[in-house]
């Protein structure tokens, strides 16, 4: 005679962290972007998602809860507060200056190549950088990215100052810093990147280049300590437009550093 063994309960699932949940909201958005581009295999970088067009408000224009959203022109429009100095036209790659004793100025576009060139200025300079005042309309997102991670592993503080901005991958350098100072009148935006590096890909690979992007950006933001639900404003966000983050959102989401 045989006995059915009684049914084993089931197992406890695991909750998913934030990391998870966000992670399927982008398989969601990614699998929108994979049809749109089978569609034709339509070129990536005319690929655009809706956004406010002509009437977005420049940068110019403050920002307010629930109309955060500018045009995308730092070459053109600059925050509305006034800086405390103007810096022109910004280089197009990062530029390290000596502002006062280990205080120094990182400023410019991010171009290709800049996470490596940077760590070797800054392991040259004398005396060693202990903070960093950034001023960028962005750019490279893995040399953002690699930035990043040097200035935390050295113990490199960030701070923006009033009237100036850190914009599209700029943040991810900014994020970096051991210790994170933020000027409430300083724009720090974010919105959508380009990941691959041809402008026109076949569907299946515009998607990986994609996934394995925001992948890697959604691991930075969790070990640099960042709330990653900051990515759904940037997914959001069609590249040609940036949101400008709320100085609350910034303290919430983890971008500023709690005083001791």
């Amino acid at each position: 005679m045989t006995t059915e063994e009684p049914p084993k309960p089931e197992e406890k699932r695991k909750k998913p962290n934030g990391v998870a949940r966000i992670l399927t909201a982008i398989l969601i958005f990614q699998v929108g972007i994979g049809a749109m581009l089978v569609l034709g295999d339509v070129q990536l970088g005319r690929l655009s998602l809706p956004g406010q067009g002509p009437d977005t408000p420049r940068l110019t224009e403050p920002v307010r809860p629930g109309d955060q959203r500018r045009t995308y022109r730092p070459e053109r429009d600059r925050p509305p507060t006034q800086p405390a100095r103007d810096p022109g036209q910004l280089p197009e790659r990062l530029m390290l200056t000596q502002i006062e004793g280990a205080t120094y100025r990182l400023e410019g576009a991010i171009a290709e190549g800049d996470g490596a060139r940077v760590e070797k200025l800054l392991s040259e300079t004398t005396p060693t950088p202990e903070t960093l005042v950034l001023q960028s309309p962005g750019g490279s997102v893995q040399d953002a990215l690699q930035l990043g991670r040097h200035l935390r592993d050295q113990g490199i503080n960030t701070q923006m100052l009033a009237g100036e901005f850190c914009l599209s991958a700029c943040p991810y350098v900014l994020v970096g810093g051991s210790e994170r100072q933020i000027d409430d009148r300083a724009q720090v935006g974010v919105h959508q990147h380009y990941f691959g590096k041809s402008s026109i890909l076949p569907a299946s690979f515009a998607v990986e280049d994609i996934q394995a992007g925001q992948g890697e950006v959604m691991v930075y933001l969790d070990d640099m300590g960042i709330d990653p639900m900051v990515m759904t404003h940037a997914l959001a966000t069609p590249p040609d437009e940036i949101y400008v983050l709320l100085p609350e959102q910034l303290r919430a989401y983890g971008f500023v550093t709690e005083e001791e």
